[in-house]
């Protein structure tokens, strides 16, 4: 679940992690409230999108005047923002983040993730702040410190005090960093985050540290045990296909192809679509019913598939181990049935009473195309979407 910025913010003021001030705003008279209440004279509104580079799409607005946080606000409720990750269709902006201007010395990067490579935590951090980090990585590695963390300990004083002074900071400057990294720490813990990141991470010209931005990931696996948090969803960001396959406990990511892919297992999911794109085709999805897979669930299934336009043909790979392939089969034939599917259905069934699955697809008087094995399968199903 990735969290907007100022909800982010919300969790660093908890954690003691210094912030600019700020406010949320819903329209442009909202927003003139904030600026009003906050004070001063410049402030940054702020579009809360779920995705990176706003700056740079026009989502981020510098303002002189409570009259220039109106227009600016107005300038973007309701549009939608496209940025380098949101693909052409963009994002629908329904908030924005008014914040006080800040007097900008440096600008740096720190982020605390998993290092799956060696099962820990590590912080990551950069002097060249407000760049994109892979940028970083891939022209100035050296420009990029890590430590990583004992899980038996966490963050040691000395960890946090080498990345400081790794940055050139200085003085109060390397107190209040450790700091902002302890409440980090704490936070992605506490909240079973898979991300926390923080770009820029700024040096005032007062010499204060502070997150200017931030940027929370909580891993979707954790929320049964992360309900303060649950409100914070925010599914217009989200892929509805994929918001509507949450609800039927139905694992499914949209792709560009039109092969529309149903299998049981990531794995075999995987391995099914390696073999539409091994015979020239492309799959639509990726979507795993899973192993307790039911009639109802593989009727959902289809349902979400074919609400997808460009899918011209469907693929069932189903591997029959905890869940017996004739359920499997009367779903799918209970599914074409009601969905009234009418794009070509090519169906592999392997394991648990394949055999008598096969008979009750057959038997069902329906356009259902029987594969022999996977790649038997692939290749019809890319024939078969090319109209051949």
């Amino acid at each position: 679940m990735n969290l907007h910025e100022y909800q982010a913010k919300e969790l660093f003021n908890r954690y003691g992690v210094a912030v600019p001030a700020g406010r949320v705003a819903s329209n442009a008279d909202e927003a003139a409230a904030a600026a009003e209440a906050l004070g001063g004279a410049l402030w940054v509104v702020k579009a809360q999108v779920h995705a990176g580079g706003r700056g740079k799409a026009g989502g981020v607005k510098v303002c002189r005047s409570v009259a220039e946080v109106r227009a600016a606000t107005s300038a973007l409720i309701g549009q939608r923002l496209v940025t380098k990750q949101t693909g052409p269709e963009g994002l629908p902006i329904h908030q924005v983040y008014v914040e006080v201007g800040s007097k900008i010395a440096r600008e740096l990067y720190v982020s605390l993730l998993l290092n799956r490579d060696r099962s820990r935590l590590a912080f990551i951090a950069s002097a060249d702040g407000g760049m994109d980090i892979e940028e970083v990585a891939e022209h100035t590695p050296e420009r990029i410190l890590r430590v990583e963390l004992h899980p038996a300990v966490g963050l040691s004083g000395y960890q946090a005090r080498q990345l400081a002074f790794g940055l050139g900071l200085e003085g109060k400057q390397v107190a209040a960093f450790e700091k902002i990294l302890r409440g980090i720490y704490n936070l992605y813990v506490e909240h079973d985050a898979g991300l926390v990141e923080v770009n820029p991470l700024i040096v005032t010209d007062e010499g204060a540290v502070l997150a200017l931005d931030a940027k929370i990931n909580i891993d979707s696996n954790a929320m049964y045990r992360q309900g303060a948090i649950a409100h914070y969803r925010d599914t217009s960001q989200e892929d509805a296909r994929e918001v509507e396959a949450s609800a039927h406990d139905l694992n499914y990511v949209s792709l560009d192809g039109d092969i529309a892919c149903m299998v049981n297992g990531a794995g075999l999911a995987m391995a099914t679509m390696d073999l539409i794109k091994l015979h020239g085709g492309d799959p639509a999805n990726f979507l795993d019913v899973g192993g307790g897979a039911t009639p109802e669930r593989v009727t959902a299934a289809f349902k979400l598939i074919l609400s997808n336009s460009k899918v011209k043909a469907i693929l069932v790979n189903i591997f029959g181990g905890i869940v017996r392939c004739d359920i499997i089969a009367e779903g799918i034939v209970a599914a074409v049935k009601t969905v009234g599917v009418s794009v070509p259905v090519i169906v592999r069934l392997e394991g648990t009473n394949a055999d008598l699955a096969r008979k009750q697809l057959a038997a069902s008087g329906l356009a259902i195309t029987a594969a022999s094995d996977l790649t038997d399968a692939a290749t019809k199903a890319v024939r078969l979407a090319a109209g051949r």
